[in-house]
């Protein structure tokens, strides 16, 4: 969840943190600190509160600094202030670590280091990593202890690592070598950028890309010691390793701002655009067929397999449930979505037959990654679909789908949530075609999928009406969404949009399930937003809207273009283009998603750093 920035290199080391940082702060922005090598010392300045903050602390930049580790943090251990911001110092002052991740075994640790009077100024389990990677730099008694210092540093971390259960992304620097830097992963991700004689560590590519577009991506329990000789990658059990360079497959336009206010409203104007990226290529209209490269080798096994679970968390797991019904509806095979962090701590059935798809934007999601290595280990095949490129679930899985949207930097996930139901949109219709489906039924899908994009382009243009609707119903605390068949996870999302960055409590339902409790909270002009498109329980959604109109309630209803019927049971009325039911998921979510962003704003929120939530959930 947080953001780490370390550089080793020839320029002022505090600018490139700061900016990395900021580049990082959508990772965690409750505190934030950096640690500069100075003169033999460790120089930490840290603050809670966003960067700016510490900015404001900052004295000039000294060319001479040339290493440093930077960090930005969503608290797990210990209440957000200054003494449990990062980066920790060990007890002799020559260690500093900057972690992303948990350390279960913190306690034990801490009570035998105070056993052997280290001291702590925190409460966090990361001072734990520094005063053991200190006490083993500055006890070296053991057989096995190198001989020289330069290894002695590098020495201890290992050692530290092996010592710890949990999960971490870290970047260690020590006073007494002012030119080396090591960086470890396990669970987190880290990632080694190499510039021309400099070396950038990061939690996110996002700080990297704009000084390199090289990069290696640690796997676990592998580490990174760079110095000013070059660089050098082991496992933390000193086995040495050949990495593979990657290149960052999205240039710095792609993560700046561009004129848009926020990078939520930026994202969920770029659908259009990101849709494209995401079906080039992989929509063949003449034989109409779907062309997925990535899960080529595995066509025969998918398709003659007999179950399919999806394992996803928040907005990902919307997209696997409209995943789930497109499944059985066109492959007609038995799907099932489960949330990752319950699968993980469950005893699933996985039989022979069994596909298991992992969806995640960041491909770093921890309960997510822990239900994968469950249903590998009882011989599943698993599939990832993922945006981010060489990430954790991309390495982890038999195979997977990319959803080449670009970065994601707005907490509240837009863009690739209608890139990942589109996406199982076409494994869906492949594997209908290869399974039952006629050549001519999946001809049709084919060719309504490709028109998604320039219909979503017309629903963004009602941004302005919906803001009208936004500023008549904002100041509600309580709101309903309700939806039927594929819509139904469209109501879940379109709640959690609210709920993540308006702070208005909303609750999204089927709509038939209303009556059966729910319909209780219905009070006067409390708003209900229906998604009432033509579909095949029209009818039946009307009923549902009757019956909270009835009782007072407001309602906003998201219907299809030209359906004049429905304008009479509508407070607010937005519409959007007809596409067949399957894929009105696409268009139906983006006016929620609008309505969302006008909510929080008019309520003075700020919407790319909602409060107590974090990009990329990397801890459990």
């Amino acid at each position: 969840m947080c953001g780490i920035v370390a550089y080793l290199g020839k320029k002022a080391a505090q600018p490139i943190l700061i900016e990395g940082l900021k580049r990082l702060e959508y990772r965690g922005y409750d505190s934030a600190g950096v640690g500069l090598i100075q003169g033999g010392d460790i120089k930490i300045i840290k603050s809670s509160g966003r960067i700016s903050v510490l900015e404001e602390m900052l004295d000039e930049p000294n060319s001479g600094d040339v290493l440093g580790i930077g960090h930005t943090r969503w608290a797990t251990h210990g209440e957000p202030n200054t003494a449990n911001a990062h980066p920790h110092l060990d007890y002799t002052g020559k260690i500093a670590v900057v972690h992303n991740g948990i350390i279960e075994n913190y306690n034990t640790l801490k009570t035998w280091l105070i056993s052997k009077d280290c001291k702590f100024k925190s409460d966090t389990d990361t001072e734990v990593i520094a005063n053991l990677i200190g006490y083993l730099y500055s006890n070296t008694e053991g057989k096995d202890s190198p001989s020289d210092g330069q290894n002695r540093f590098e020495w201890a971390v290992q050692h530290a690592l092996n010592e710890l259960v949990g999960t971490y992304g870290l970047a260690v620097v020590c006073a007494d070598f002012p030119d080396m830097l090591i960086g470890a992963k396990k669970g987190s991700p880290l990632i080694l950028g190499l510039g021309d004689n400099e070396f950038v560590i990061a939690s996110d590519a996002s700080a990297i890309v704009e000084h390199t577009t090289q990069a290696i991506y640690l796997a676990d329990n592998e580490m990174v010691t760079a110095s000013s000789k070059g660089f050098h990658t082991k496992t933390i059990d000193n086995i040495e390793i050949h990495k593979e360079l990657k290149q960052i497959e999205f240039s710095l336009d792609a993560i700046e701002l561009n004129g848009f206010s926020h990078y939520m409203l930026k994202e969920i104007c770029e659908q259009p655009k990101a849709l494209k990226m995401c079906l080039g290529g992989r929509l063949d209209l003449r034989d109409g067929r779907i062309v997925l490269g990535g899960i080529g080798k595995y066509w025969r096994e998918i398709t003659r397999a007999k179950r399919v679970v999806i394992n996803a968390c928040g907005t990902a797991w919307h997209a696997g449930l409209i995943g789930e019904f497109l499944l059985e509806q066109l492959a007609r095979i038995n799907t099932e979505t489960e949330y990752a962090s319950e699968f993980r701590y469950r005893n699933p059935v996985i039989e022979d037959g069994t596909i298991v798809i992992a969806v995640s934007q960041s491909g770093e999601t921890a309960d997510t990654l822990a239900a994968i290595e469950q249903a590998r280990e009882r011989g599943a095949t698993v599939l990832g679909i993922v945006n981010v490129v060489g990430s954790s679930i991309a390495r982890s899985t038999d195979a997977g789908v990319y959803l080449r949207v670009g970065p994601e930097i707005g907490v509240a996930s837009t863009k690739a949530f209608t890139a990942q139901v589109a996406v199982l949109a076409m494994l869906a219709i492949e594997l209908g075609r290869r399974r039952h489906l006629s050549n001519e039924s999946a001809r049709f899908y084919i060719e309504e999928l490709s028109k998604i994009p320039e219909k979503i382009e017309k629903v963004l243009a009602q941004s302005e009406d919906i803001k009208k609707i936004a500023e008549a119903t904002c100041q509600r605390e309580n709101w309903l969404f309700l939806g039927r068949g594929f819509n139904y996870p469209v109501a879940l999302e379109g709640a959690l949009k609210l709920k993540e960055i308006s702070y208005i409590h909303a609750e999204g339902l089927p709509a038939a399930e209303m009556k059966h409790g729910p319909i209780a909270l219905i009070t006067d002009g409390m708003p209900a937003v229906f998604i009432a498109t033509r579909c095949s329980q029209y009818e039946k959604i009307i009923g549902n809207i009757e019956e909270v109109r009835a009782r007072g309630g407001k309602t906003i209803v998201v219907a299809s273009e030209g359906d004049e019927d429905i304008k009479k049971y509508a407070d607010h009325l937005i519409t959007v283009p007809q596409v067949p039911e399957e894929l009105q998921p696409m268009l139906t979510v983006i006016p929620l998603q609008i309505l969302a962003y006008h909510a929080a704003v008019l309520r003075g929120h700020d919407v790319d750093k909602p409060r107590n939530l974090a990009k990329s959930v990397t801890v459990e």
